[in-house]
């Protein structure tokens, strides 16, 4: 298979691009990504001397560019990744989350109808879903969407608009949603890898509200099996929720990491709750099990006691963004062929959310 992952430069890209090396690498993946602010090349640093990978950096939206990769590299197969994706930006600025995820994926999906690709996964969220009342049902995929945030709305128009292709075209389209990711190399703008950066530091920790906001949390390498096994045995046309099985508040996972790292739980600080912040997710992924063979196999624990070392272990990737000298980086040799219309390379808002 030559499969195109786009966004393969991001936190769950790039760990898609290792499950695919590992587990197929027969198969040819091209990674194609904008390398905005989230998305960082080091990231696939393993990769440079890989004849199996190959980037392509470039923006989804250029609807050229996406249809000529697609001819020359003779692609068989989208993994749909890029994605503006934190709430806090979209509350910020909504438009850039509805050029890339709206009009971006509108734009990967007429390319992909003219190329006659033969699979198409794109990967969404569970936030298109809403929020959950402590005693609820999990979602489960008939779940009436209900987005309360612009970027959970942007990206439940974007569900809407391939599951649209696959009844009007009959297009070979796939849908995954997905509960928190959590693992190596996420940008530390999320919940855990910026407690962990926090109370390496020795930081305030900042918790928006009461932190009880519950969430269901999914390693990435969990994830990207799940994702392997959707694009690969999935039904077309088919939604799948892929979750952890692994419920928590937001202040117990505060909690969890700081006892992993021995420090004291007076860093925590209770800030003002984000605008319109969903109080409860919760995933029933029984249809990917039972249809695919899929099930996590990391629990909560043991896979946050993993993810805390891996960033301990690897203080030069982290530093790197912390510093901003990845970007500089992507500057100096993709800056002239990454700009955006409005002249920025990409955002530059600093590491100040909150869990």
């Amino acid at each position: 298979m030559n499969l195109l992952i786009t966004g393969g430069c991001g936190f769950i890209g790039a760990n898609l691009v290792r499950y695919q090396r590992q587990h197929y690498p027969e198969d040819r993946v091209v990674v194609l990504d904008a390398l905005t602010y989230a998305g960082n090349l080091h990231n696939l640093d393993d990769f440079q001397a890989d004849p199996g990978v190959k980037f392509v950096p470039g923006d989804i939206l250029d609807g050229e560019l996406v249809g000529s990769l697609l001819r020359d590299e003779r692609i068989d197969a989208i993994a749909h990744l890029a994605a503006e994706s934190h709430v806090d930006r979209s509350i910020l600025g909504p438009m850039a989350f509805i050029n890339t995820n709206v009009v971006g994926t509108a734009t990967l999906l007429e390319a992909a109808r003219a190329a006659s690709i033969k699979r198409f996964l794109h990967v969404s969220t569970d936030e298109v879903y809403g929020s959950l009342e402590p005693h609820d049902p999990a979602f489960t995929e008939q779940t009436p969407l209900a987005p309360r945030s612009p970027y959970a709305a942007s990206k439940a128009a974007s569900d809407h608009l391939v599951l649209s292709y696959v009844h009007t075209y009959g297009f070979p389209a796939l849908v995954t949603r997905c509960s928190n990711n959590y693992g190596p190399f996420q940008f530390p703008e999320k919940l855990i890898p910026l407690m962990i950066l926090k109370a390496l530091a020795g930081e305030p920790l900042p918790v928006y509200g009461d932190g009880r906001q519950v969430r269901d949390w999914i390693h990435v390498q969990d994830h990207c099996a799940g994702l392997s096994a959707v694009l690969r045995k999935g039904r077309l046309g088919e939604v799948y929720n892929l979750g952890g099985r692994a419920e928590r508040a937001n202040i117990d996972i505060v909690h969890a990491v700081l006892r992993l790292l021995g420090k004291p739980a007076t860093l925590i600080r209770h800030v003002t709750d984000r605008p319109g912040h969903d109080r409860r997710y919760a995933i029933e992924c029984q249809k990917a099990e039972a249809e695919l063979g899929w099930r996590p196999q990391h629990n909560l624990e043991d896979g946050l006691r993993d993810t805390v070392e891996w960033y301990r272990q690897n203080e030069l990737w982290w530093q790197r963004i912390l510093s901003g000298e990845y970007r500089t980086w992507v500057e100096r040799n993709y800056g002239e062929r990454l700009a955006r219309p409005d002249g920025e390379l990409a955002p530059r808002k600093g590491l100040d959310s909150c869990a």
